[in-house]
Order: structure tokens, then sequence, then C-alpha cells
């Protein structure tokens, strides 16, 4: 099993309801699951205390046979290192890096560059002809592309992609997505998709669904 949560809650400093009440769910190596749910209903902090960048008020948080509970921001800042890759919607590329820089960062911190790997990434995500080029030179799909290569460079043991193609037009989110899932899939990863789209969901073998709070 590479994800646990069990019975975990979450309320904000200042919220009069909880965020989240009691969510427990499991992935598997190689799992997809497509996480839906309106504004509000706790999606992306689930993501979060996941991935590290939040903590639990209670219950646990498994990954890859470690418990996130004890860990401090040290040990949170290492497992996204190692263990996790986060794709946001809104690209989080570095402006002063070039295509071939931002793809290689997470892997340069990770100690997982590999050359050879984030070339190919780079031609199988259609960047091939863009390297030299920065962030702002980009549409918003190549930029999202860069995002995705930069993310599964260091081959992270899970992807969590939050709203991914949420700036992108139709056509392009379904491309965006089927290179994602294909990708993803080749190294054994497990995929948590956050969306909104009911379309995009279904493309997904296994789906959750957040309703204040409790995953349906």
């Amino acid at each position: 099993m590479l994800l646990s949560l069990h019975d975990v809650t979450k309320t904000y400093p200042g919220a009069e309801m909880p965020v989240l009440r009691g969510v427990s769910l499991t992935l598997d190596r190689g799992d997809m699951l497509a996480l839906t749910g309106e504004s509000g209903s706790g999606k992306s902090t689930l993501l979060h205390l996941v991935g590290g960048l939040d903590t639990a008020d209670s219950g646990r948080v498994e990954l890859d046979g470690t418990d996130l509970t004890p860990l401090g921001d040290g040990g949170r800042a290492a497992l996204r290192r190692g263990t996790v890759g986060v794709i946001f919607q809104q690209f989080n590329l570095i402006p002063s890096l070039n295509v071939a820089a931002n793809i290689a960062f997470q892997a340069r911190l990770a100690g997982r560059h590999d050359a050879a790997r984030a070339h190919d990434l780079a031609q199988r995500l259609g960047l091939g002809a863009h390297l030299d080029k920065y962030p702002e030179q980009l549409s918003g799909g190549q930029q999202q592309r860069v995002a995705i290569a930069r993310t599964l460079a260091p081959r992270p043991k899970l992807v969590l992609a939050d709203e991914p193609t949420g700036n992108l037009d139709e056509t392009t989110a379904d491309a965006v997505l089927a290179l994602l899932r294909e990708l993803v899939a080749e190294t054994g990863a497990g995929l948590i998709l956050v969306t909104h789209s009911e379309r995009l969901a279904a493309s997904l073998p296994r789906r959750l669904h957040l309703r204040a709070g409790r995953l349906t």
C-alpha cells in the first residue's frame, strides 16, 4: 500500500466547522484516483495533508510506510523532495529559469537529476523546441506541460495534481491529462487528481467525492 489515511480531521483557526471530518482512504501503487467536490469541500486541504504541505489535527496519514504525523517541517520537506510530486493549477514555474532548468529543478533538489530522462520528458510533452525559452514566452498549455515534466523528472512514488488543467481549454486539458496518465503509469506511481470536471474525473479508473468534509 502506498498511501493510507485513517480518520483524518482538519479545522483551520477561526473556522466554525472542520474542513475534513474523519476522512479515511487507501491508495495502492499504480492506482489513479479522481477526487471531486464543490469549492470548500476540502479537496485541496486533503491534498496538502497527503503532500506534507500541512498537518492534520487528528488521525493518521501514512505515505510509503512513513507516518507523517510526527514529522516536522524538515521531515515533510524531505518527503516532498523524495517521494511526492505536486502539480499545481498555477504552474509555479520559476520565471528566471528557462524550460530545461525548470524541468531539472525538482530532480536536482532530490539528488536524482537524469539528463536523459529530462530530455525524454521534454520531447514527449512537446517541449523539445522550447527548452531555451522562459515561462513568460510559453502558452498556458506549454507551461503546464513544463510543470508536469518537472514533477515527474525525479520519479516520485505519488503524484498529486490539484486542478492541473483548470486554466486550460477543454481540448488542451484532455491532451494534458492523457499525457500525465501515460507518464505516471509508466513509472508505477500513484496519482490523485483533484478536479471540478466530471469529464476528466470519469477518465480515471477510481473516483471519490468530498462533501462537507466527508468522502462519499
